[in-house]
């Protein structure tokens, strides 16, 4: 045996020595076994535990927004003799904002306070009026003023204001209740409407930033308004009042007045007759007053107005015919600048005629019965009819809503009083509210609208979700309008063309783009690129136009132009290097020509430019949005794109080549159908980054949730807005619970993407598997 096969052997026996027993190896194959299954269990546990907690995210989301959707209830709780005896009938009801001492108003020229729970009366006063007057006419200011006016068939009329005052002691809090006269004492209350003593048919009142107005119909068919303003000496506190008299012109026709009102602005007056028609008379100026307007409001001519009301604000009008018609009016300008009464909808009629309208005193809710004691509980922004059920088998008599809406009074035709509780804390929710045009006080017609608070009380929240949704989707739009383009096609060149060596740098910088955090972005976004872009309008049109021209110029150059010897001095794969300093040669002239286009095509100033042919330019808009979210979006989809090219097998790249194509024919009709998979998962990743983007939309954006799709101006995202207004909504109200159901539609929305793109990206695969 020679030396080299004793060698051989020598070493094949320390192989031998050197592999485990037959014991060793089943031991191994039996830990391998356990690690395969511990991984294989984990991997199913965390799989599972992901989809529970998108499961649980979306049960809190749903948690937090069905109590908005559960049905309103209304019971009564108690029933009893209405406070200070009988046979005296009640003129009106209201209580303190905790139900704990009310008032009831009485036709024998009384105001009666007890307690609301049980019926027992606290404290009696006695109205100063004279006894052998008699009250012909009252009246209400809008309910938070607490005011209530007499009209008196001698003419005269009585101010008087109801108040409760709170206290505590020994921790308790208790509450009383008074009278007082806001023009005058209780020997002076009496106030002149007229002085030849003309009785008073029909009264309004209000109070505004001016003083007291009072309107008064007489029985001779006159219109008067009485303006009282107060004055208070700042160095003696002494105050004044000064009393001015107009006398208006009534209505057109025979007809009587049924109703009078006033807004607290006290520039607008309203008067409803006899036939159904209600005046609109523009009293700014009293002096120079002028019926501007006058409609009939319910739809049956030989039905008359029953009740009306303003509701919180005094902007809209509630209208209930003898017809039971319930319907809402309030002013639109027309073309012409003028006020007219418009009818805005329609709510569930009642099956008799309507005898009582209660608003409500910081929603724009209300309540109407009719004379059968049913009573209906109406919501005007959803155009809801919410509630409904009869109080008392006849007539009321008394109906008002407690200031925070969870109780209503009624006195029925018995003087019984029913203290009712009311469960309605979500009445501003509807289809319609969220998802259609809604008519708002004071615009002209039906718009989508977000606006969830404002500086006054009376103000009408806008709950639209349309411009927020819009706004969403336009952001990502944009975003991917930009991003898509140069993060497809910067991967297919770095994945197929570009050189191992620079792909090896570039690829790891653009992925380290996605660790920049997004408040940076937003930060530069809306404080250097927006005010950039503006200044330099021109430029960036100028960039997207001429920087794809070098680019092709300079491949025509590079590839027809330049001799070959020069060429092989760049390696294949770098040319890309060689584009650098075209961009920033471009980048830099189209910013200094900028000033030069402007002057040239623009009149010196291109966002003007813009805005004379009616397109409204905003600094911060879609156009910067686009720009600093594409790039927070690039690495996304480049990283997942890239890596779907790069892995295209190579028998395929290599077989097309071998077969006479070209390079980007290869490209174009294998890689890509091949890669298209990943591409388009890519895509919709980056387009649910995109629509979930927080805080580069809330920094650059400007945050105006407006319902278009204008490069120029900005939006509101949902993200955006749950972001800015979450902190400040009151947990558990409506607009709490409304930031929540725009996370849910956010979810639901990126949920149906996700899914319908595992949907197209599974088809594809199987279409081009066989590649």
């Amino acid at each position: 045996m020679s030396d080299a096969s004793s060698s051989q052997i020598d070493q094949s026996a320390r192989v031998r020595d050197l592999l485990p027993s037959g014991e060793a190896r089943a031991k191994l194959r039996r830990w391998r076994g356990i690690k395969d299954q511990f991984a294989r269990y984990m991997i199913a546990v965390f799989g599972v535990s992901v989809v529970v907690c998108l499961g649980l995210i979306f049960v809190y989301l749903f948690s937090e927004v069905m109590p908005m959707f559960q049905p309103a209830a209304m019971e009564t709780r108690t029933t009893y003799a209405a406070p200070g005896g009988n046979p005296a009938q009640s003129v009106t009801v209201a209580s303190d904002r905790h139900r704990e001492t009310a008032v009831r108003f009485t036709d024998d020229r009384r105001a009666v306070f007890f307690d609301p729970r049980t019926g027992t009366v606290t404290n009696e006063e006695r109205l100063p009026l004279p006894e052998d007057a008699e009250v012909t006419a009252r009246a209400q200011a809008e309910p938070r003023t607490r005011l209530s006016a007499y009209g008196l068939d001698n003419g005269q009329a009585l101010v008087v204001r109801h108040v409760f005052s709170e206290r505590f002691v020994d921790g308790q809090r208790q509450t009383s209740g008074g009278i007082e006269f806001p023009l005058g004492d209780e020997d002076t209350a009496l106030l002149d409407v007229v002085e030849d003593g003309t009785p008073i048919t029909a009264l309004t009142i209000q109070a505004g930033s001016s003083g007291i107005s009072l309107v008064a119909a007489l029985a001779d068919g006159r219109l008067r308004m009485v303006q009282y303003e107060q004055t208070t000496s700042f160095m003696t506190g002494e105050s004044t009042v000064e009393r001015k008299v107009y006398d208006l012109e009534p209505p057109p026709g025979a007809a009587t007045i049924t109703s009078l009102l006033m807004d607290i602005t006290m520039r607008n007056l309203l008067v409803g007759d006899s036939d159904g028609k209600l005046h609109y008379y523009d009293v700014a100026r009293p002096a120079r007053a002028a019926l501007r307007d006058s409609r009939e409001v319910l739809p049956d001519p030989n039905a008359s107005i029953t009740a009306m009301e303003y509701l919180l604000g005094t902007v809209s009008i509630i209208v209930g015919g003898s017809d039971g018609s319930v319907r809402q009016w309030f002013l639109v300008r027309d073309r012409d600048n003028i006020n007219r009464i418009t009818q805005v909808r329609e709510f569930e009629r009642h099956g008799a005629p309507v005898n009582l309208i209660a608003p409500e005193y910081a929603r724009k809710g209300f309540a109407t019965a009719d004379e059968n004691g049913v009573v209906k509980v109406h919501y005007s922004t959803s155009e809801r009819t919410i509630l409904s059920r009869p109080i008392s088998d006849g007539p009321l008599r008394v109906l008002t809503f407690a200031p925070r809406a969870n109780s209503l009074y009624a006195v029925d035709a018995s003087e019984q009083l029913h203290l009712v509780d009311v469960r309605n804390p979500h009445p501003e929710i509807s289809f319609s509210a969220l998802w259609q045009r809604v008519w708002y006080e004071g615009r002209s017609g039906g718009e989508f609208v977000w606006q969830s608070s404002s500086a006054t009380d009376e103000f009408e929240p806008k709950f639209s979700l349309m411009p927020l949704t819009l706004g969403t989707l336009k952001a990502a739009f944009y975003a991917m309008l930009f991003a898509t383009p140069l993060a497809i096609m910067g991967a297919i060149y770095s994945a197929y063309f570009m050189s191992p060596r620079m792909r090896g740098v570039v690829k790891p910088t653009i992925e380290i783009m996605e660790a920049l955090p997004t408040v940076i972005l937003g930060f530069l976004a809306g404080l250097w690129l927006a005010p950039f872009v503006e200044a330099n309008l021109p430029s960036v049109f100028s960039i997207l136009l001429l920087m794809p021209l070098a680019f092709v110029l300079f491949a025509f150059f590079w590839s027809r132009v330049l001799a070959e010897n020069i060429r092989v001095r760049v390696g294949p794969g770098w040319e890309a290097a060689l584009l650098i300093p075209v961009v920033l040669f471009i980048g830099w002239l189209c910013v200094t020509i900028s000033p030069q286009i402007e002057v040239l095509f623009f009149g010196g100033d291109m966002r003007q430019w813009l805005t004379d042919n009616g397109i409204t330019y905003d600094q911060r808009n879609a156009l910067v949005v686009g720009a600093a979210m594409g790039f927070a979006v690039i690495p996304t989809i480049y990283s997942i794109s890239e890596d779907a090219v790069f892995n295209v097998p190579k028998h395929l790249t290599q077989g097309s080549l071998a077969l006479g194509a070209t390079p980007w024919q290869t490209v174009t009709k294998v890689v890509l159908l091949t890669a298209s998979p990943g591409i388009f998962s890519a895509v919709m990743i980056g387009f649910g980054r995109a629509v979930g983007e927080t805080m580069i939309v809330l920094m650059a954006t400007g945050n105006s949730p407006v319902m278009n799709f204008n490069i120029f101006e900005g939006m509101r995202t949902l993200s955006a807005n749950i972001a800015v207004e979450m902190p400040e909504a009151a947990v558990g109200g409506t607009h709490f619970r409304i930031l929540f159901l725009a996370a849910l539609v956010l979810f639901i929305l990126t949920f149906i993407m996700n899914t319908a793109a595992e949907v197209v990206r599974q088809r594809l695969r199987r279409k081009y598997s066989s590649l």
